[in-house]
């Protein structure tokens, strides 16, 4: 079984700051990519940054230049840090891991419980 656990989510006032974590454990062989999606009541659930094993990123439009993904390869944990947040980044976020448990097998997706950020205006 592989885990993403998240953490660092909370409440902080527009214009502030927030850092998530997202540590990836378990049977591991090897991670693809690992990022991160948001999602709000009764809008589906959207991509908000990635990053690939090669350091390829990926940010929707709305959070360049403010969010920031980054990856400890050695701990198997993702961050992304969120700058200048507005109360629109208010959602449920979710880590996402895209990887192989075992050399043979195909690359599956593995979520998080998913942590809330709340910008209050």
């Amino acid at each position: 079984q592989v885990q993403l656990v998240e953490s660092g989510g909370g409440l902080v006032q527009a214009g502030g700051s927030l850092r998530l974590s997202c540590a990836a454990s378990g049977s591991i062989f090897s991670i693809n990519a690992m990022g991160w999606y948001r999602q709000t009541p009764g809008k589906q659930r959207e991509l908000v940054a990635t990053l690939t094993g090669r350091g390829s990123t990926n940010y929707a439009d709305s959070v360049k230049g403010r969010f920031t993904i980054s990856r400890d390869n050695a701990k198997n944990t993702v961050y992304l840090q969120m700058n200048s947040l507005k109360p629109e980044d208010t959602a449920v976020y979710y880590c996402n891991a895209l990887l192989k448990t075992e050399p043979l097998r195909p690359l599956n997706d593995y979520w998080g419980q998913g942590t809330q950020v709340t910008v209050s205006s």
